[in-house]
């Protein structure tokens, strides 16, 4: 049985988010990640992706990697991923919702370039780990990872030859496994006997909203500027031209951008995603993610504000629920 036909069926058992949660925050949570890796080779492969994307891959240092947006001309947000530097290939992981239409747009690109692109989804299986005890589960294996700086990596050995990636969410510490399918499951099996817990998709909806971390389809969307979501860390200003540039750098010169990606306190009827929120009957943003269940007793939600509407201790509506506006990630949280 591979690892994702495990789950499938776990999927059905009963699920305690709360549990889940509680290993997130002050344990070590373990998952499948829904990514597909693809694999860049040919000669041309760090010249061209670097003119695709909204990060600098041309010194990027092997061993590294880093988050980036694709954009198209106007500037607006056609996608997210990760960007690895293994020396002889650059290695894309991409949200395998976006695969269908991410890989397209970046393959229309390959004209005269030696580029070649792989899938690698069939081969490697990719395992995340969450919380403050994830170091400890990898060192039970044998994989002592502290000395990685965010999105650094390097290849272990356990049973199997396995690549261990720190992750870059600075809300806990957090880790991605890449291993051969095949070995996918007996690697799961023994990081659960090491003190993992398994968590479901409802307590990973929640932690990513905790984290203020935006989705792509979700947060994101098709007219998405940059600098609206606060995600700066997939950008860089110094890296030379690329697609839907001329648009940041504008954004860059004017200061600001008229709205701002933040979260929300909600006390009331939950809103859905795609409600309108208001201030004093006017439409002044829009809830975008919303936790499953509240947690310490609040409800909490992501979305889009305007600036000029941001003052403090200012309250909002969003349908029958009140809003008040806190920065990301959510304070007391992670504490």
């Amino acid at each position: 049985m591979t690892l994702v036909a495990q789950r499938e069926r776990d999927a059905s058992a009963p699920s305690d988010s709360r549990l889940e949660m509680t290993a997130l925050l002050a344990g070590c949570g373990a998952y499948s990640l829904n990514r597909a890796l693809i694999s860049l080779t040919g000669q041309d492969r760090v010249r061209w992706l670097n003119g695709m994307v909204s990060n600098n891959v041309r010194d990027l240092a092997q061993g590294h990697g880093v988050y980036a947006f694709v954009l198209n001309a106007q500037g607006q947000i056609q996608g997210d991923l990760y960007i690895f530097n293994r020396g002889e290939n650059l290695l894309l992981e991409i949200d395998r919702a976006q695969v269908e239409t991410l890989l397209p747009l970046l393959r229309r690109y390959i004209i005269m370039d030696k580029v070649e692109v792989e899938d690698l989804s069939d081969k490697l299986e990719e395992i995340g780990l969450a919380g403050p005890k994830s170091a400890e589960a990898l060192a039970a294996l044998g994989l002592n990872s502290t000395d990685l700086a965010p999105l650094q990596f390097a290849d272990k050995q356990w049973k199997v030859d396995i690549t261990v990636v720190r992750g870059d969410n600075p809300c806990v510490p957090n880790y991605e496994l890449w291993v051969a399918k095949e070995q996918a499951e007996s690697l799961w099996n023994t990081l659960l006997a090491a003190g993992a817990l398994e968590v479901k998709d409802d307590a990973l909806e929640t932690f990513r909203i905790l984290c203020g971390v935006p989705q792509i389809g979700r947060d994101i969307r098709e007219r998405t500027l940059p600098q609206e979501t606060g995600q700066e860390r997939a950008l860089s200003f110094t890296k030379g031209c690329y697609i839907g540039q001329e648009i940041v750098e504008r954004i860059r010169a004017r200061g600001s951008v008229h709205r701002a990606f933040v979260g929300f306190e909600v006390e009331g009827p939950p809103p859905s995603s795609g409600t309108k929120i208001q201030y004093e009957g006017k439409d002044v943003g829009e809830i975008t993610s919303v936790a499953s269940a509240p947690l310490k007793q609040k409800r909490l939600a992501l979305g889009y504000l305007r600036k000029d509407a941001m003052l403090p201790d200012r309250t909002f509506a969003a349908g029958e629920a009140t809003l008040r506006a806190v920065s990301l990630p959510f304070s007391g949280i992670f504490d």
